[in-house]
């Protein structure tokens, strides 16, 4: 983390202080004023509904060294001798604390954004790395404005790569993420249909996580999926920082990485790697990942990569793939009540990643029978129902047996799925309890259920309803 003296933070986030206080030492920043620790600089933030000025003091109090105070706002006679920083904006001063630590580290960063995948390719990227570097990657999705500014200021100057997850919702955001960061190696997973209803289109959404290739370093590479022709498009027309590469990886063979062998089962998935010039693995050695989908085999693509430029031997990128530890909820194998299988892929949704999911699910076999649940899909936009209905559209009964479904937009996903499934096959319910209760009787040992559906559907209280016993 972080350790300099409130003379140095100060001059790296634009702020004044009392000269008094300049040996004050600061070790690790927080904005939670509940989980402030000892020697860590408290940066009070404003939204809306809050204002984090009202708890400096009691942060001092629990050990904070020192923390923000927006200039205008005025200081309370508790706190004329605390040491404070004086900034215009805390957010803005906490953002550009952030950046100015990145340039004083000798460390390479790999920022990663896309629609679908990025948490699950960090993860990827990690491991593969982790078996030759010390590593620090963004915890959780602390990924947005103030997310990955605190995971900059956590990393410790010993620390070889960041691998800091990029998410947005909105234009300019991801700009703003990978000037902090400035990004050695940027990879972009795909371009689905998340945030429609802020982007507009397909091609806004490209252009929003193509702004990651802004902050590269100058002969930094940016590493796309080549089997989205909306990137190849949009970068026709971009002006990148001077002498950046360009890598492509997918499940096309055209692509600089690809992969070829591909085996999928409901927990892992194995794979040959094939590099343009260059044979990386074979039919006798191929790379294994703990985590089923041909999606996801595109996803390793990017961490071998990665791995490879980073001097990384197969050998030792196949050891910290096998090894993979996702984070939770995203296809996560777990066990019913009764030992049927459950993907937990609940931890958010949109089109290209339910297809994603439906296509997974039709890949598996030996199991009695298949069932797909899902939960709406949100912030889809004007068009919401028709994504809705073409996403229940595309199942069919060569894919899976049964579909469930739960909300009120997915009352449009069944009536897509109805045009090609029996009618007792697809069944719509507006409660969660009872479609969990009426799942619970109906599954057996041997079937297989994936649940996915948006964060603001909690899909997975019905993976927790069919695993308790």
């Amino acid at each position: 983390m972080i350790k300099r003296n409130l003379e140095q933070v100060a001059a790296m986030c634009g702020a004044k202080y009392n000269n008094r206080d300049a040996a004050v030492r600061i070790e690790g920043v927080s904005t939670d004023s509940r989980r402030v620790q000892a020697g860590q600089l408290f940066v009070p933030l404003v939204g809306e509904q809050f204002d984090g000025h009202h708890y400096v003091e009691q942060a001092l109090k629990d050990g904070a060294a020192a923390a923000m105070w927006q200039k205008g706002i005025e200081v309370p006679e508790s706190l004329a001798e605390a040491p404070l920083l004086l900034v215009k904006d805390p957010l803005k001063a906490l953002q550009q604390l952030a950046s100015s630590y990145r340039e004083e580290l000798y460390v390479r960063v790999i920022g990663i954004t896309g629609s679908n995948g990025k948490t699950t390719t960090k993860d990827m990227v990690a491991a593969a790395l982790g078996t030759s570097y010390r590593v620090h990657k963004t915890a959780g999705n602390l990924n947005n404005h103030i997310g990955l500014p605190l995971t900059v200021l956590q990393l410790d100057e010993e620390t070889d790569c960041a691998v800091l997850e990029m998410g947005m919702s909105g234009f300019g955001e991801i700009e703003l993420l990978t000037n902090i960061a400035r990004p050695d190696i940027a990879v972009i997973t795909n371009i689905g249909d998340a945030h429609l209803l802020q982007l507009g289109s397909r091609e806004g959404i490209a252009k929003a996580k193509l702004e990651i290739a802004q902050g590269l370093q100058p002969r930094g590479i940016l590493l796309y999926n080549g089997d989205e022709p909306l990137l190849a498009a949009e970068l026709a027309n971009m002006a990148l920082p001077e002498g950046v590469q360009l890598q492509t990886f997918g499940l096309h063979s055209d692509n600089d990485w690809s992969a070829s062998h591909i085996e999928v089962g409901a927990v892992s998935s194995s794979f040959n790697v094939v590099r343009k010039g260059e044979t990386i693995s074979d039919a006798a050695e191929p790379f294994t990942i703990p985590v089923p989908g041909q999606h996801n085999v595109s996803n390793a693509l990017a961490a071998i990569a990665i791995g490879r430029r980073l001097g990384i031997s197969s050998e030792q990128l196949r050891e910290g793939l096998s090894g993979l530890e996702l984070t939770g909820m995203r296809i996560q194998p777990v066990q019913a009540y009764n030992g049927a299988m459950l993907l937990n892929d609940a931890y958010n949704a949109n089109p290209t990643a339910v297809r994603a999911a439906i296509d997974l699910v039709a890949q598996l076999s030996g199991f009695r029978k298949k069932w797909i649940v899902l939960g709406d899909m949100l912030e889809l936009g004007p068009d919401e129902e028709a994504l809705h209905f073409e996403t229940g559209a595309y199942m069919t009964p060569a894919k899976a047996d049964a579909v469930l479904t739960l909300g009120s937009l997915t009352a449009k996903t069944a009536e897509g799925a109805k045009t090609h499934f029996p009618a007792d096959a697809v069944i719509h319910f507006d409660d969660k309890e009872k479609l969990s209760a009426w799942l619970k009787e109906q599954i057996q040992a041997d079937d297989l259920v994936l649940v996915k559906g948006s964060r603001g559907m909690r899909m997975e209280q019905i993976v927790q309803t069919l695993e308790a016993r």
